[in-house]
């Protein structure tokens, strides 16, 4: 069983940068999927960021060239770095883990972050 823990979130003004961090308990090398998801009471949990086989990196349009996804595999840890946020970033944020592309998937609890105007 993976247990991802995120930290980061917080309160922050409109153009502002935050960065979120995601530790797994488990080993990210390898990992097929990884990534971020967002969601509001008035939405779906949608994709923010995702890192596929390691390589390819993937970004919602409404944050592309805004937020950067990485990974640092010695620490097993996610980041997603946030900057020029904006009101409609408000959101809990997810850590999101599918080790095989396939199966069974992780998450973890979320890290609510609130952008104010």
């Amino acid at each position: 069983q993976v247990r991802l823990v995120e930290s980061g979130g917080g309160l922050v003004q409109t153009g502002e940068s935050l960065r979120l961090s995601c530790v797994s308990s488990e080993s990210i090398i390898g990992t097929h999927t990884l990534g971020w998801f967002r969601q509001t009471p008035e939405t779906q949990r949608e994709m923010v960021a995702i890192i596929t086989m390691g390589e390819r990196s993937s970004y919602s349009d409404s944050v592309k060239g805004r937020f950067t996804i990485s990974t640092d595999d010695a620490k097993n840890t996610i980041y997603l770095q946030m900057n020029s946020l904006k009101p409609e970033d408000t959101a809990t944020y997810y850590c999101y883990l599918n080790p095989a592309g396939v199966g069974k998937t992780y998450w973890g609890q979320g890290t609510q972050v609130t952008v104010s105007s």
